[in-house]
């Protein structure tokens, strides 16, 4: 029987002569593995790996989110509410832009046109009255002078207006001060023509002559070329009004189709044939649409036919009343010059003013002719057709008066051209008259048609913006039912 050995010692080690055998050494091994170092840690004898920067790494969990399904429906939400509000917002600035210029067509650019065809009748009146008012010399009737003083107020007025809407440096404000400080030269011309007419001094028809001059070089010249600066501005005013917001429709459309195409995804998926707040979104993102679509298209009718059937007339009706000032003042300047004055066409000789009176009475015609054919109504057409009556007649009388002129008979041809009956001048003031019948109508027309295409588009840049958040909102709260899914 064998005891286990009472002593606690440790054995021995092995060694030599303990008769235990002995293990040979293992010599150290080149090359051997070593143990791998925890996970996204350098291995042994490598210098360690530079940390990643934050931005990689929140850039890394986002490619990691995108990958899932969640992810992509944040991703889809995000680009479908800027969609929308993006749309949204362009259509405000749009519309914003486009109601701006219609309205600055009805209650700026246009009265001032009309202010500067004002400015230059009125101009052209008072130089037919003065020319008037010295024929008759001492028998000047207080309705002739009245006539003048009131042209001189009106144009002076039509100044001070059209120099507070002028910008400062413009063009028209250049026209505007030559205007003010020829006006006052003119007055005083025709004043001394008209005190030494009444003393009986033949120079008195020389300062006539020198204002008329004066009026037909200086100041007509600078009145037109205000009128057509002002009109320039109401064409670009025109202009900017009536282009359709093709980028606000572009992106409607867009928008539309990205919502329409997340919608028929989400149906592939679930089955679900509505997402409330996906098809909210893309009520309201088709209502603004359709509100910019008509709203626009209406407005632009509007102009449009505020152009056509109002500014066209009105510019042709306004060019033909002054037409008509002009030969009246040619006709009676023909008698105060006494043929002093000629011009030389083709190597014949004619008495100047006679020359420029037909050139008024053809231009004055033609005028006629155009604003019968621009007039869409029988209120507009009427007083054309009645002014053109009165011109036939006119260049009947003023063949009689020129005659007698021609045949010296001075007196006789002045009693036809500003006599008290069967006269030139009450042709001219028929003239004048159905003109001025025919312009306040197509005035009523204008400020009718480019009030409707201004008031066609009111509200739509608020609520365009206002139904762009709107339906932003929308989508996001479908997509965010999506995602409440997933949790």
């Amino acid at each position: 029987m064998t005891h286990p050995p009472k002593s606690s010692a440790a054995p021995p080690e092995p060694g030599p002569g303990s008769g235990v055998p002995t293990m040979p050494a293992i010599p150290p091994q080149h090359g051997s593995l070593v143990a791998p170092t925890p996970a996204g840690g350098p291995l042994a004898g490598e210098p360690p790996r530079p940390r990643r920067t934050a931005f990689a790494e929140g850039a890394g969990r986002l490619r990691a989110a995108a990958a899932t399904e969640p992810g992509r429906l944040r991703a889809i939400g995000a680009v479908l509410a800027l969609l929308v509000v993006v749309f949204g917002a362009v259509t405000a600035w749009q519309t914003t832009d486009r109601a701006s210029a219609a309205d600055d067509v009805l209650h700026s650019s246009q009265p001032l046109s009309s202010d500067a065809a004002d400015i230059y009748r009125s101009l052209a009146d008072a130089n037919t009255a003065a020319s008037t008012g010295f024929l008759a010399g001492g028998q000047e009737t207080a309705a002739s002078r009245e006539r003048y003083e009131k042209d001189i107020r009106t144009a002076a007025g039509k100044l001070v207006t059209a120099a507070t809407a002028s910008d400062p440096g413009s063009p028209s404000e250049a026209s505007i001060a030559k205007l003010n400080k020829l006006l006052p030269e003119y007055k005083g011309l025709v004043e001394r023509a008209r005190t030494y007419n009444r003393q009986g001094y033949p120079v008195g028809g020389a300062y006539l002559r020198y204002a008329n001059d004066k009026m037909q070089n200086e100041m007509l010249p600078a009145a037109e070329d205000l009128y057509t600066k002002e009109h320039q501005r109401l064409r670009s005013d025109y202009a900017d009004a009536t282009p359709y917001p093709w980028a606000a429709i572009g992106l409607g459309v867009l928008a539309l189709a990205g919502l329409a195409r997340v919608q028929h995804r989400e149906y592939r998926r679930t089955n679900r044939v509505l997402n409330h707040g996906l098809a909210a979104a893309t009520a309201t993102a088709a209502v603004a649409l359709l509100w910019l679509v008509v709203g626009h298209s209406v407005a632009r009718a509007g102009l449009n036919d505020s152009y056509d059937h109002g500014i066209r007339s009105l510019n042709v009706l306004d060019d033909a009343r002054i037409a008509s000032l002009k030969a009246r003042g040619n006709e009676n300047l023909s008698l105060v010059a006494r043929g002093a004055e000629t011009v030389t066409v083709g190597g014949q000789t004619y008495d100047a003013y006679y020359y420029d009176f037909d050139k008024d009475m053809g231009v004055l015609g033609k005028g006629l002719a155009e604003a019968a054919r621009l007039a869409d109504d029988r209120s507009g057409s009427e007083p054309v057709s009645a002014a053109k009556g009165n011109m036939t007649v006119w260049k009947q009388r003023h063949a009689g008066a020129r005659a007698e002129d021609e045949n010296g008979n001075y007196q006789t041809a002045l009693d036809k051209v500003i006599g008290p009956k069967g006269a030139t001048g009450e042709c001219f003031d028929s003239v004048d008259a159905n003109l001025k019948k025919a312009i306040a109508h197509e005035q009523t027309e204008f400020r009718q048609s480019a009030g409707d295409g201004r008031d066609a588009m009111t509200g739509l840049p608020v609520g365009a913006a206002a139904l762009g958040v709107l339906g932003a909102a929308g989508a996001l709260a479908g997509i965010g039912r999506r995602l409440s899914e997933y949790r």
